[in-house]
């Protein structure tokens, strides 16, 4: 696939300005002496063949756009290389090869976010609100949110609680097993492949995939897509409410890829006589 003049100009851009950002020292070169040659900072296209481990001449012509469709195993290589975030980890698949990475470039990435997410959230009433990382640790809800659950106290971990936690599984999540867990599965497994080096998610997963309840519901429904769309319902009972439904649209952190920020409204009526059945996909967190 030729890449257009001004997608090789992009590429070009900020692959030379993260290349001029690393000291070859720090990547074991030897210190260049004062004397002819190379002038630009940072590493050359030669050393960067040889930490790839490619051929004299790839990496210029990968850098200049001239590779066709290069492999997903060249572009993570360059990408950790040259030390990328998610934001350009994204850029370089969609520039090279028109699509999006099938997996985060960091294990860690999605887990960090600031504390200005709680001070906008708790101007948000009317709504329930959370902001969970990508591994689905709540770092930021409003009083809404947190008026759901028993004794008033959101939990730390938003899936381990959905699908771990009895009184989550037998009282506040109603109908949990054909409704719940069918929704919250693929979505657990969709973030531990996009992140298989990450520690807290392969650990939520073995915990999941060990319990005698959630771990066959797991097996079963967690290879299906995942059902992303706006204005999904599940059935919940309100801690102060009682009985009803959540209607939820979710959005993702532009600086944290595999965060979520959830957004819910709840209707106090009890879904078994809604006049609007719950949908077959319901929500994912």
């Amino acid at each position: 696939m030729k890449l257009s003049a001004s997608d090789r100009g992009r590429l070009k851009e900020i692959l030379q300005a993260r290349r001029a950002a690393i000291d070859p020292v720090t990547m074991g070169f030897p210190q260049r002496m004062p004397g002819p040659g190379r002038r630009a900072a940072g590493l050359s296209q030669e050393q960067m063949d040889s930490l790839l481990t490619r051929t004299p001449g790839t990496y210029n012509r990968f850098e200049n756009g001239q590779l066709a469709s290069p492999g997903s195993d060249l572009l993570a290589a360059v990408a950790r290389t040259l030390r990328l975030d998610e934001q350009e980890w994204v850029f370089l698949w969609l520039i090279t090869r028109k699509e999006n990475p099938p997996h985060a470039l960091h294990g860690s990435s999605g887990t960090s976010l600031t504390g200005a997410w709680q001070r906008i959230i708790d101007q948000i009433s009317g709504t329930l609100v959370y902001v969970s990382d990508a591994e689905f640790n709540i770092v930021a809800h409003n009083e809404d949110f947190r008026r759901v659950f028993p004794r008033g106290q959101a939990p730390a971990n938003i899936m381990r609680w959905m699908l771990l936690d009895p009184e989550a599984r037998t009282h506040v999540l109603m109908h949990w097993e054909t409704h719940w867990a069918p929704a919250m599965t693929p979505s657990l497994k969709h973030s531990v492949e996009l992140r298989p080096e990450n520690p807290a998610l392969g650990r939520l997963e073995y915990d999941v995939l060990n319990d005698p309840v959630t771990g066959p519901l797991y097996r079963e429904h967690a290879a299906a897509p995942m059902p992303y769309f706006d204005g999904s319902e599940l059935p919940i009972r309100h801690a102060v409410h009682g009985p009803g439904r959540l209607t939820t649209c979710l959005a993702e952190p532009v600086t944290a890829p595999g965060a979520r920020i959830n957004l819910s409204i709840y209707t106090p009526t009890d879904p078994l006589t809604n006049h609007q059945p719950i949908p077959d996909k319901p929500l994912t967190p």
